[in-house]
């Protein structure tokens, strides 16, 4: 269950922070090198600077406040983009998604139109078992009103210990009155891993985050289930995901390269260089890759495209990735709060840099502005010889932008349209469509209706214009609600203009393997 619903810059300033180690147990924090006087001095300003403060301001001052919340957010700002402080809320919540699996009632909830809403109850859970639906606005959970709480407030009331009972009131779209469940809390794992064919001998692979410990067996399970022998060609989409834990994305990257090659290498001031090399899975050694990559694809996504280059093992397809290659290490305070502490730089196995300047712009510039230029000072070259560039994420080898919303499209977006469209098209009956069911003119005409009560402003000629994705995006949403998310993600990705040219560009990458062999073929003829 999340903890908040987040815009994207909060949600990739999180997320990028969770590029750490599993283990951490051999990195140590070490006497800063400013002399002892020099310390001394700036803990002395910063206490009497608290003391002026405690004294003066007009209102009562949180030690825990004024330290947890200024003080040592504030000192980790001035370091880079990607150092933080977590509250213990915070903490444990990350500790959570990295274990992928917690006690309660098994759904993600957030924040929509001024209520906290269930946004995804997931399949067998016991949310799902009693009928919690997408869109059903909390009233009330345990007896606590739940007017006014954020996210947070509310998920902390529906964990629970294994086998503890909730009692939840929901609002629903065409139900008249509130509706009530007692659902019985249980153990709750959660998977970021789909696998599927898109055709026979091509499978489609998705990796949304890194940041839960049972990626890589999630992937090998599936592939197995798949069949993996039977695979001729593969789609690893990696776009917009943020990252998460290195030694997922070690695992990862290391099973489509040849045992003992390297993945990536990380060094720092106080660290010595660290090398992390593949651990090969001999049935996905056969098959050409090609990696869907944007530039919401950042930290040990950039670490599995990057090797995968460099080594000539997949060809690339997309936009410049996000360019995030500072390690964070975890530092664990008391109170049950941590520092998320930089220790050091990301480097791809050519040795380019995947981290993108930041000393020289503001936080809100790191974040939304994106500078395509390429590095020429950081120049590296694939294992076949090709060039790279470091210093400002991974670059595709075949580019593909996405079409832009239009304004007719992002007026439709922002509101949150086609999700309170769906609470009103299915209303209080169970959801229920038949297998393969596409809007129909009946359906668009329904949406239409839907547009003018809301006095969402269209013309018809936008309206025809846009018929097509306004289809696209009712058949997601209402998947979404009769089936589940998995269903709705599988058929918006067979109709995937990018993921279709992914599947033409199969040969490039056929060709790049091909290579690498070669390459391979003669150092080991050279070493002989």
């Amino acid at each position: 269950m999340t903890m908040r619903r987040t815009p994207y810059l909060a949600l990739i300033a999180a997320s990028l922070a969770l590029l750490v180690p599993l283990s951490v147990s051999g990195i140590r924090a070490r006497a800063a090198s400013t002399p002892d006087d020099d310390l001394a001095r700036g803990v002395h300003s910063l206490t009497a600077a608290y003391a002026l403060v405690e004294k003066n301001f007009a209102d009562p001052i949180s030690p825990e406040k004024a330290i947890y919340e200024g003080a040592i957010p504030g000192m980790l700002h001035t370091l880079d983009p990607h150092s933080s402080f977590l509250n213990p809320s915070e903490f444990g919540d990350m500790q959570r998604k990295q274990h992928a699996q917690y006690f309660g009632v098994g759904m993600l909830i957030g924040g929509e139109g001024g209520k906290i809403v269930a946004m995804e109850p997931f399949p067998g859970s016991p949310a799902w078992n009693a009928d919690l639906r997408r869109g059903d606005a909390f009233a009330t959970v345990d007896g606590h009103d739940t007017t006014g709480m954020d996210t947070g407030a509310v998920a902390d009331l529906l964990r629970g210990p294994k086998g503890s009972q909730v009692s939840i009131t929901v609002r629903r779209e065409g139900a008249a009155e509130p509706i009530s469940v007692t659902v019985t809390r249980g153990e709750i794992q959660t998977s970021v891993v789909d696998a599927f064919w898109l055709k026979p001998g091509t499978a489609y692979l998705n990796v949304s985050s890194f940041e839960a410990q049972n990626v890589d067996r999630d992937v090998e399970a599936l592939l197995q289930k798949l069949g993996e022998q039977s695979v001729t060609g593969m789609i690893l989409d990696l776009r917009g995901n943020p990252g998460g834990l290195v030694n997922e994305a070690v695992a990862l990257a290391g099973r489509y390269l040849h045992d003992g090659q390297v993945v990536v290498s990380h060094r720092g001031r106080s660290e010595q260089e660290q090398v992390f090399r593949a651990k090969a899975q001999p049935s996905a050694q056969r098959y050409p890759i090609v990696v869907l990559v944007d530039r919401r694809s950042a930290s040990a996504s950039e670490i599995v495209s990057g090797a995968l280059q460099d080594h000539d093992r997949a060809w690339l397809l997309g936009e410049t990735t996000f360019g995030k290659g500072l390690v964070q290490a975890q530092f664990p305070l008391s109170e049950g709060a941590a520092l998320l502490l930089t220790i050091a730089h990301y480097y791809t196995p050519s040795g380019r840099l995947i981290q993108r300047d930041y000393a020289h712009q503001s936080l809100f510039d790191y974040y939304s502005i994106r500078a395509e230029a390429q590095n020429t000072a950081d120049v590296k070259a694939t294992d076949s010889g090709r060039k790279v560039y470091g210093g400002g994420g991974i670059s595709p080898d075949e580019k593909y932008e996405s079409p832009r919303a239009n304004a007719f499209q992002r007026r439709l977006i922002a509101p949150g349209t086609f999700f309170h469209f769906g609470s009103r098209y299915f209303g209080a009956p169970r959801p229920h469509l038949a297998e393969g069911w596409v809007p129909d003119d009946e359906t668009l005409g329904r949406f239409a209706d839907y547009l003018r009560s809301q006095q969402i402003a269209f013309t018809d000629a936008e309206f025809a214009a846009n018929r097509d994705w306004m289809r696209d995006q009712i058949r997601y949403e209402l998947y979404f609600r009769a089936f589940d998310k998995k269903t709705a993600d599988r058929a918006a990705f067979h109709a995937d203009p990018e993921i279709q040219r992914a599947v033409v560009s199969l040969p490039k990458a056929q060709a790049l393997l091909q290579q690498a062999e070669r390459v391979l073929a003669r150092r080991g003829a050279a070493a002989r």
